[in-house]
């Protein structure tokens, strides 16, 4: 989009240049486009480019930010930071990665902060996650909703919930000893178009849409478990508009991001199958659940940002599952392609 499609204010060198960590990943992406339209300089950093459509940043770097020295040059220049590079996937991801996720995000995580303090950055939003509530709270499908509060005493997720947790308190340390304006928000299940849908790094809305699509109409797709956890969903576009928020507000304790809409993985998979308009059935199958139940108490949210999630689950689904089924179907065309024009080996 040309600067002339922009908001006036798009001109406006008062406006803050920031920096958007983890640009090239799904929620880092939709993030630089939702900050470009607000009229913001943009600069985004990753290991890689945007894969399913290009950066709308107005400047892109590739860095490696588990160095320190390519983290002094993601700050250079810069008055906010939105953090949200880091390694992770979905359920299957880090329950079998807790070595590397924990390495890799404290060293991306405690780089950015002292970078950051270093160049004199303002504000400094960090993304947490709702890993950082103890399981023990969290062992029935109605479990209640966890409040801030609630993340102690602190017995998180292992592995990623336990590095998302530590970051916070550093945060909040850099925000007392140094003045950095700090900033946590803890997602609670992104989900929505232009994310990983497959490869074992997808999370459970994406999983699904891809099982549906390429189940035939009346056919089978495997659930995990016997599929009555429970989870809310927060669909993208919702979630980058309460980043923005929660960054232009003053409270600077952590806070919850999500939608309060709670549902079994059961009941998602029937949901997207509605939406797509087929007939499925569910076999439920071994491998990671998760907690037996985990929502999203909003209060907070609520009382702080005069604002809460707007898009349902259905109307959220029905946008995610007709990409991700286009891009299923794509892929798996290419593949029968491929193998039929394959040389036989000898």
């Amino acid at each position: 989009m040309s600067h002339s499609a922009l908001p006036d204010h798009a001109e406006d060198v008062s406006r803050p240049r920031v920096l958007v960590t983890g640009a090239g990943g799904f929620i880092g992406h939709h993030l630089v486009n939702h900050l470009v339209t607000l009229g913001y300089r943009v600069r985004g950093v990753d290991l890689d480019r945007p894969a399913w459509e290009r950066t709308r940043a107005d400047e892109f770097l590739r860095l490696d930010l588990r160095r320190a020295s390519d983290c002094a040059s993601a700050v250079r220049g810069i008055e906010e930071v939105y953090h949200l590079a880091a390694n992770m996937g979905g359920m299957g991801f880090i329950e079998f990665n807790k070595a590397e996720i924990a390495h890799d995000n404290v060293l991306i995580d405690a780089n950015m902060l002292e970078a950051s303090r270093r160049e004199g950055v303002r504000r400094f939003f960090y993304s947490s996650s709702a890993c950082v509530y103890p399981p023990f709270r969290l062992q029935s499908p109605d479990a209640p909703p966890p409040r801030e509060e609630d993340a102690y005493p602190a017995d998180p997720v292992d592995g990623y919930g336990w590095e998302k947790l530590y970051m916070e308190r550093l945060c909040r340390h850099y925000r007392e000893d140094f003045g950095l304006e700090t900033r946590v928000a803890r997602f609670h299940s992104m989900y929505g178009p232009l994310g990983t849908y497959d490869g074992g790094r997808e999370k459970a809305p994406a999983a699904i849409c891809r099982k549906v699509a390429l189940a035939k109409d009346g056919g089978t797709i495997d659930i995990w478990g016997d599929g009555e956890q429970t989870r809310t969903y927060c669909y993208i576009d919702d979630c980058v508009e309460g980043i923005h928020r929660l960054m232009r507000s003053e409270h600077h304790e952590p806070i919850n991001l999500g939608s309060d809409e709670l549902i079994t993985i059961n009941d998602l998979a029937l949901l997207t199958a509605r939406v797509a308009g087929k007939r499925v059935q569910l076999r439920h199958v071994p491998g990671p659940q998760g907690v037996r139940g985990r929502g999203s108490d909003n209060t907070r949210m609520r009382d702080v940002l005069r604002w809460e999630p707007r898009v349902s689950l259905e109307e959220g689904m029905r946008r995610t599952y007709g990409w991700i089924a286009r891009m299923a179907r794509s892929a798996r065309r290419s593949a029968a392609i491929s193998g039929s024009t394959r040389a036989p080996s000898a």
